[in-house]
Formats: C-alpha cells, sequence, structure tokens
C-alpha cells in the first residue's frame, strides 16, 4: 500500500484480502472531529451514522481523547488477573447511573449480550430453581443482539442466520411489540424476557406506548428477568439516559456497549443487582480485555459526560426537529414512513424511488453518509454533538436526493 493511496485503490485492495463480510459504502475515511469525517482525497462528509451509536459523542470529542491519552501514559492492560485503579471507580459509577448495584465489564456489544444469557440462565438455575438444562430465555422477532452462534439462534433474519446451524436452544421468539405473546410464552422453565427498547437494525422500530411497561409487570408477575439491550438505544440516544425511561420502567438487567467506550476503544457491560450478578464465583466467567483500564478511563469519561444531561437534552431538542423535518416528507410520494425517538429515525423509502442503498450511495455522493437496511430503509443517527445548522443542511440534501 503506498502513502499516498487513492480511496479506488485502497478498496481494491481491502477487497482482495479482507472477507466480504461487509458491503461498506465507497468511502475510505482518513481523518474525523465532531459530526464530520474526511477521506484519504480530501472530501469531507457529514455523519449521520455515528458508528451505529458507539459515536453518540461525536469522533474525537476532546473528553474522551484527553481521558485516553492521560491513561495511556498509564497502564492500558492487566488482565483481570491483578486489579487496577480504574476499576473500582468505573463499576461504582456506571452501576450508579444505572441505578444498579453490580457491573460486569466485557468489550462488544456481542459479548455483552452473551454474558446476559449466561447470567440469566445461571440465575434460573441457582436462584429461581429451574431444573438444569432447561432454561427458557423469550426474545422478539426481528431483533438484532449481535452475531456471536448463541445470539444468531434467536435471530429471525435468514441472512443472519443461515448457513450457521446447528442453532443453540433454549429461545422462544415472539412479535416483537405484543405483550400478550410474551406473556403466553412465559412458564416456569423462562429465566429472562431479552429485548431492544427501539429495535435498530430491523429500521428503528418503537414499540406501541405501554408496551416496555407492560414487559416490566409481566416479568415481576412471573418472576423472570427482563434484560433490556441498551446497546444502541442507551447513553442518551433518545433523549434520556436509557430508552427504557421513556415509560418509566427500569429492567433488572441492562446490556451496553457502543457510546460507552466514546467511539475511543470497545467498552461493554452487563450491570444488574447483586442478586442477579452474584451468582458468579471465580473462574466461571471472564474476559482478558474486560475492564482493562483504559476502557475504564474513557467509560468513566462518558459516564461523567451523561450525569451532566447536556447530551441527553440535546438529543431530545434536536431530535424533535429531526422528526418533525423527517415527517413532513411523509406522504409526499417518496417516503412512506418515519419511525424512531430522540437523535434516531428510520425512514422508509417508497419503490420507485430507489432501494435504501441506493440513497444512500447518492446521500455518499453529496457528501452524506447514512446505513440502509432491509432493502428501503436508511437509517439516521448523527452524533449527539451534531449542529442545527449541520443537521439541516444534512436533511436538505436528503429531500434533494428525494426530490421533495
Amino acid at each position: 500500500m503506498t502513502t499516498h493511496a487513492t480511496s479506488a485503490e485502497l478498496i481494491r485492495e481491502a477487497d482482495a484480502r479482507s472477507a466480504h463480510n461487509y458491503h461498506p459504502l465507497p468511502v475510505v475515511v482518513a481523518t474525523a472531529e465532531g459530526a464530520w469525517m474526511t477521506d484519504v482525497e480530501g472530501r469531507r462528509y457529514l455523519d449521520m451514522l455515528a458508528g451505529y451509536s458507539a459515536l453518540n459523542f461525536g469522533h474525537r470529542n476532546q473528553r474522551l481523547i484527553d481521558a485516553a491519552k492521560a491513561q495511556l501514559d498509564r497502564v492500558t492492560l492487566t488482565s483481570r488477573a491483578f486489579h487496577h485503579d480504574q476499576f473500582a471507580a468505573f463499576c461504582t459509577e456506571l452501576a450508579d447511573l444505572c441505578g444498579m448495584e453490580m457491573v460486569l465489564p466485557m468489550n462488544t456489544g456481542a459479548e455483552a449480550v452473551e454474558t446476559a444469557v449466561k447470567t440469566a440462565r445461571k440465575w434460573g438455575y441457582r436462584v429461581k430453581g429451574v431444573p438444569d438444562g432447561q432454561a427458557k430465555i423469550v426474545v422478539a422477532g426481528d431483533n438484532f443482539h449481535g452475531r456471536t452462534t448463541t445470539i444468531i439462534s434467536f435471530s429471525t433474519d435468514e441472512e443472519a442466520c443461515r448457513d450457521y446451524g446447528p442453532y443453540t436452544p433454549g429461545f422462544e421468539i415472539v412479535p416483537y411489540g405484543d405483550a400478550a405473546a410474551i406473556d403466553a410464552a412465559v412458564d416456569e422453565r423462562t429465566v429472562a424476557v431479552l429485548l431492544e427498547p427501539i429495535q435498530g437494525e430491523a429500521g428503528v422500530l418503537v414499540p406501541p406506548s405501554g408496551y416496555l411497561a407492560e414487559v416490566r409487570r409481566i416479568t415481576e408477575r412471573r418472576g423472570t428477568l427482563f434484560i433490556a439491550d441498551e446497546i444502541q438505544s442507551g447513553l442518551g440516544r433518545t433523549g434520556r439516559t436509557f430508552a427504557c425511561e421513556h415509560e418509566g420502567v427500569v429492567p433488572d438487567m441492562y446490556v451496553l456497549g457502543k457510546a460507552l467506550g466514546g467511539g475511543v476503544v470497545p467498552v461493554s457491560a452487563v450491570v444488574s443487582s447483586s442478586a442477579v450478578l452474584g451468582v458468579y464465583r471465580p473462574g466461571e466467567h471472564g474476559s482478558t480485555f474486560g475492564g482493562n483500564p483504559l476502557a475504564c478511563a474513557v467509560a468513566l469519561e462518558v459516564i461523567a459526560m451523561l450525569r451532566t444531561g447536556e447530551f441527553q437534552q440535546r438529543a431530545a431538542e434536536l431530535g424533535a426537529h429531526l422528526h418533525r423535518e423527517l415527517g413532513a416528507l411523509v406522504g409526499g410520494g417518496a417516503v412512506q414512513a418515519v419511525r424512531g425517538r430522540g437523535l434516531w429515525a428510520g425512514v422508509d423509502i417508497a419503490p420507485g424511488h430507489g432501494s435504501g442503498r441506493d440513497v444512500s450511495e447518492a446521500l455518499m455522493e453529496r457528501g452524506v453518509l447514512v446505513k440502509d437496511t432491509h432493502g428501503a430503509t436508511i437509517r439516521i443517527a448523527p452524533p449527539l454533538v451534531i449542529s442545527k445548522e449541520d443537521l439541516d443542511w444534512g436533511l436538505e440534501q436528503l429531500r434533494t436526493v428525494l426530490d421533495v
């Protein structure tokens, strides 16, 4: 690879040398700051995806970069074989932010979901008294919790699970948004109900009002855990710290990731009560990098930033503006529906106006980066630090592409 390789050259090399498990837009980012990214040729793009919410605080947020640099000069990894001086504060501050008692740190979102599954099963056997090997977890159709073997075993997305069997048993899938279906599925072997408060990959699907609250009542009445996967929806994205807060719901367990690492390092965690996470004993679960000093230092700064409430308020206010502007496009012929909450939206493109990929590529040509999903949908999720002026400019590009 040459020092001054072009985007086309770098894409050809990547295609030749990497597995084709992604189909990225043909842009090669070299630098980024705030809500903007610049490619190797110097072209600037407005980031309206924010790393699927991993970049809630923008690219190279100075507070997070400073925290990372300070920790880089001290110690970056000890493994959990030893203690380090950032760990206790991280667990304490994150548990307090969640209104919980204990934290089990991991690295990626999928690892955190796997940890939540293991935790629920262990709790079911040790606390609830489910017979060994019979635990069941109820999940929702159209979910996206990751791509490990166990997680794709309860996916309804054929593309995500095709050719990976045999699949992990122990899950029952019910329609998303149907609390009665959850109530019917829960039985004496059910150890948890695992849901995304808003389904991101499915197209930013917001469940019916009262759904989460009813799920909370069902799980409390039936003596099973309610696990909220807030990896994409949490940490400010929807205008609250957690999407569950919009219905006044506190689950038994939060699954967190993405924005917890500030777009700097991968950080994820399961956060719950001591009655749930207290089931673990040394050697029963772990991660070499989970809870490492660098990750904890960055995540501590993320938590401190969320404590101010400014990012949640910004997402709420700009999100209301975003949805007013997008909502005005519905019925004009190019947009069939808009869904979402806060600075997060799924936009369904009407037939005859191109696929979601077509619209994403056309926006890229105009300097705006979004991502398609499920054929005709694009997702919009800019960093929470985006200015109103930049947001409006990005929306103007969308209107231009759609000719509305």
